[in-house]
């Protein structure tokens, strides 16, 4: 039996974490006193027994709990901290057979952002496949659930006396200084950041990614559909990341940000046509672009079944 332990266990992400945890067997939840929850030396104590821990923590306390912890101390960090530290790994083993190996033997993981799982899992790979150059200037709209936002955000949403605003998408981080922009451009390889345009909407969770390409910038002889089919074997064999078949699209013709609501998968399109193109990513903020992908860095690191206790589209209940 693997010993868990979730420092920040009262959070959206950490309760979904526990819940998530909680039926498996071969797993143990470490707990701490409520007395003890607040005091970095017992935290850190518990880490240090744990096999895995889960930090989900706002940055400044996740690297405030990491400065105590020994060396061999197993951590995955859900917060914004680390993810482009020196040391960490960045948890997407999607983006290569050696990022999967990566993960299964690193001390220190970096959970992604949502929004940055969405964008990466476009724009990586038309980097490293070469069909973008590193200098392309990524733009990137994204569509979100309010459940993104943590607890207060969604105390806000479902307050009876809400500003009507809020029944409206709206559209944040004006100032182009988003928090998972330093990760959108250093784990795709790029140059320079994206122009990102992230939108909270009025529901709960979801979230919908497109980045818009001009086939011009693109390697020579680059169209949708042969983006499509870059795409798909890029993704060849992946368990959590499908990708349509160029053409294909949704039976009513729209891309709705929550059709994965309650799931770990990510799905990927591909439309447009030899001159404009535009990839798209769904999938869950609190699923793939979350505790879900968390789960799975942690059975990777404790080498057992990657799917064990996740959720595909052809599962849901």
């Amino acid at each position: 039996m693997y010993r868990i332990f979730i420092d920040g266990s009262a959070g959206t992400t950490g309760l979904r974490l526990r819940e998530r945890l909680a039926g498996r067997p071969e797993l143990e939840l470490l707990t701490i006193p409520e007395a003890l929850r607040k005091d970095p030396e017992a935290r850190a104590g518990r880490i240090a027994e744990a096999d895995v821990s889960f930090l989900c923590l706002p940055d400044e306390a996740s690297r405030e709990i990491c400065a105590l912890l020994p060396p061999e101390a197993r951590v995955l960090d859900t917060s914004t901290a680390h993810r482009v530290s020196p040391g960490w790994v960045y948890g997407l083993p999607e983006l290569s057979p050696a990022q999967r190996e990566r993960i299964r033997s690193a001390d220190r993981v970096a959970v992604p952002g949502c929004h940055a799982t969405g964008f990466l899992t476009l724009a990586a790979p038309m980097v490293r496949m070469g069909l973008a150059p590193a200098d392309y200037p990524f733009t990137a709209h994204s569509v979100t659930g309010y459940s993104g936002g943590g607890k207060k955000m969604i105390a806000q949403y479902e307050a009876p006396d809400r500003p009507a605003e809020y029944e409206s998408p709206r559209q944040y981080a004006l100032g182009q200084k988003h928090k998972h922009l330093p990760e959108m451009q250093a784990v795709a390889g790029l140059r320079y950041p994206p122009v990102f345009n992230p939108i909270v909407a009025d529901f709960y969770s979801g979230m919908a990614v497109t980045v818009p390409l001009h086939a011009r910038l693109l390697a020579p002889g680059t169209t949708a559909e042969s983006a499509a089919a870059a795409m798909a074997d890029f993704y060849a064999g992946q368990r959590f990341i499908r990708v349509h078949p160029y053409g294909e699209t949704p039976p009513d013709g729209t891309l709705a940000a929550n059709a994965l609501s309650g799931t770990d998968t990510l799905e990927i399109y591909v439309f447009g046509n030899d001159e404009q193109i535009v990839l798209a990513s769904r999938f869950d903020n609190l699923g793939k672009g979350a505790s879900g992908a968390a789960v799975q860095c942690m059975n990777l690191m404790l080498g057992l079944d990657e799917g064990a206790g996740l959720i595909g589209k052809e599962e849901e209940s």
